[in-house]
């Protein structure tokens, strides 16, 4: 019999009323694999999470760790659990030995073993010299640590990360990247949700959501390699007029995007004079890149990761 995945997710899907928040998300997360949800606002990513989680019944489909469903039962997997929530959990008037020691509590820990677990982890986390301090003398990016010692403490197989480092200084931020790195070593399974394109680069795969669906699965690289070549974009006071003209001169593959003219091309620089040459004073600006994520994003949606973003609001 072939052992369970970490994560495993089947046609999940979750209603608020009448807005769809998943429809119908599958995939699933290998032993010590960081595996990153990458997508704008509202795009499920925490809905998604939280269903993990175990806060969440879906309305459709089953969510799994390590072999267990979530909702038939949630005990269980919460103690394979680990979860850091993108708002902070801890009790600021206490200080981190005694916030390990009262999550401790919960999952059943104490004494001596609970003690020594939770002084292993702070100072693992480079905390161990504030671990007498109340929380709120502590800087974003300490907190941020002492979390990830809070959900590390019962030794979960799955680490769910929800925006972990909204709120951190760039010092803070490759900080935690570094950590998260350094427990995939270890065989633990992260799900990380993140919005920021370079942080979803930190990822073995990443799943892209947008509105609701998994609009693509890869490593970073496997998606950048879909785009074929370069990715240049114009910038005209006539987008559509400018994309007839640029296919009826060209013969390429042309699309509007939220405005811009974008072309996927080999030798996207060396159309750049052609095009100035042939379509004077229709172009204002040009523009030539390797491939991103958020043209992947782009080829894969038809619009913009901000654009979206700003439709879809601040929801999950």
């Amino acid at each position: 019999m072939l052992e369970a995945h970490p994560v495993e997710v089947e046609d999940l899907a979750y209603r608020y009323g009448e807005r769809e928040a998943l429809a119908g998300v599958s995939f699933d997360v290998r032993p010590g694999e960081l595996f990153g949800l990458l997508g704008p606002n509202g795009g499920g990513k925490t809905t998604l999470l939280q269903i993990l989680a175990t806060l969440r019944r879906p309305t459709r489909g089953a969510a799994r760790v390590a072999g267990v469903d979530v909702v038939e039962h949630p005990d269980a997997a919460r103690r394979q659990l680990g979860v850091v929530f993108q708002h902070p959990a801890l009790d600021i008037q206490l200080t981190p030995a005694e916030n390990l020691r009262h999550q401790g509590h919960l999952y059943g820990l104490a004494g001596p073993g609970l003690a020594d677990r939770a002084a292993e982890l702070l100072e693992r986390f480079g905390v161990g010299d504030r671990a007498g301090d109340r929380v709120k003398t502590l800087s974003g990016g300490l907190r941020r640590r002492v979390e990830l010692a809070k959900g590390l403490l019962h030794r979960p197989s799955v680490l769910l990360l929800d925006e972990p480092t909204v709120g951190l200084d760039p010092g803070g931020r490759r900080g935690l990247w570094e950590y998260a790195r350094t427990l995939r070593e270890e065989g633990i399974a992260i799900v990380v949700t993140t919005h920021l394109m370079e942080e979803a680069e930190e990822c073995d795969r990443i799943g892209i959501l947008d509105r609701g669906a998994l609009v693509a699965l890869d490593t970073p690289a496997g998606l950048k390699a879909e785009i074929r070549g370069d990715v240049v974009s114009l910038v005209s006071d006539d987008p559509h007029g400018l994309a007839g003209a640029i296919r009826g001169r060209f013969g390429d593959e042309v699309s509007v995007v939220d405005g811009t003219v974008r072309i996927e091309r080999r030798d996207g620089a060396a159309l750049v004079p052609r095009l100035a040459e042939a379509f004077p004073g229709a172009i204002r600006s040009i523009t030539v890149g390797k491939p991103t994520l958020e043209d992947v994003f782009v080829q894969r949606t038809g619009h913009r990761f901000w654009e979206a973003a700003r439709s879809e609001g601040d929801g999950a």
